[in-house]
């Protein structure tokens, strides 16, 4: 299992340079980008009115794909502009959309919003103007879907770049997950995430998800010839008999983690509480510091 990439939005930036500088051009990777928000919108939820809500950047030009996607299969999509497109890419892909633009505010009914405003590379706070109109999409019943991260999110720190930002039930982002997608608040604003392969190929990061493909190669299994004293020794100090818990917890999680022998140093007047709990754990009694620093080297010798 290869491990899964996590890109700050300047490694994101660069993935994309490297794609086009082999080839590729922003409008093909727009299109993938719009093409794979639309699926995941139609694998989890039922045909019905949506608003699509388009920055002026290329986050802007994914929901106007999205949205032609959207429509070319039947659903009934509007299209709301915060401002006219800004790039060569996104403003190719408004031009593929040959319906009315709602102006900005304008609103509706639709329950399921797509936000395509901003991108994970926001670095200023939204206007009052932007969050007046976002505000009813939290309060009311609607569902949002945000391409990339929720806008106002900073997509380097899943906090707000200003005092607001928006929240999510799902979230599609490309190629890999960004750091706001896994920090808290960003991560619980971004509600189920879905990371599409748009292209890119082979990326260069310096972060990856916890997983088993980055250590699993070099756990330490048991051997057959292998026995618990050769499996690595754990000593942990008790606290007095109303305060064995957390000793008892560390004990055990040794124990599943793989070490040979646990021995929890108790005070002598807690001997009882830890011994009716424990199983396949040795116990030492000490009371006094002296006492354990000598309990602690005798593990080791």
């Amino acid at each position: 299992m290869s491990p899964r990439p996590i890109l700050t939005v300047a490694e994101m930036a660069q993935a994309d340079r490297d794609a086009v500088a082999r080839g590729a051009t922003v409008s093909q990777l727009m299109q993938k980008a719009g093409r794979a928000v639309a699926r995941a919108v139609e694998a989890r939820f039922a045909k019905q009115p949506v608003r699509v809500i388009c920055g002026p950047g290329d986050n802007g030009g994914d929901g106007y794909v999205a949205a032609c996607d959207l429509a070319a299969r039947g659903w009934p999509v509007t299209v709301e502009a915060l401002a006219s497109p800004g790039t060569d890419a996104s403003r190719e892909a408004r031009a593929r959309w040959t319906d009315p633009i709602d102006p900005w505010g304008r609103g509706g009914d639709e329950t399921l919003v797509i936000d395509a405003l901003f991108g994970a590379g926001l670095n200023r706070p939204l206007d009052a103007a932007v969050i007046r109109r976002l505000e009813p999409l939290v309060a009311g019943a609607h569902q949002v879907v945000a391409v990339d991260v929720p806008s106002g999110l900073s997509g380097d720190t899943g906090r707000p770049v200003g005092a607001w930002a928006l929240s999510a039930v799902l979230t599609v982002t490309f190629q890999a997950r960004k750091p706001a997608h896994v920090l808290l608040p960003g991560r619980e604003r971004c509600g189920e995430i879905v990371v599409v392969d748009i292209g890119l190929g082979e990326v260069s990061s310096r972060l990856f998800e916890n997983d088993p493909g980055l250590w699993l190669g070099r756990f330490p299994w048991p051997s057959t010839e292998g026995h618990k004293h050769s499996r690595g020794r754990l000593g942990v100090v008790s606290g007095g008999p109303w305060r064995t818990g957390a000793a008892r917890l560390a004990a055990r999680a040794g124990l599943r983690a793989g070490a040979g022998l646990v021995t929890v140093v108790s005070p002598r007047d807690a001997l009882a509480v830890n011994a009716a709990h424990l199983e396949a754990v040795m116990l030492v009694a000490a009371d006094t510091a002296d006492e354990i620093e000598v309990a602690c080297a005798d593990m080791d010798a």
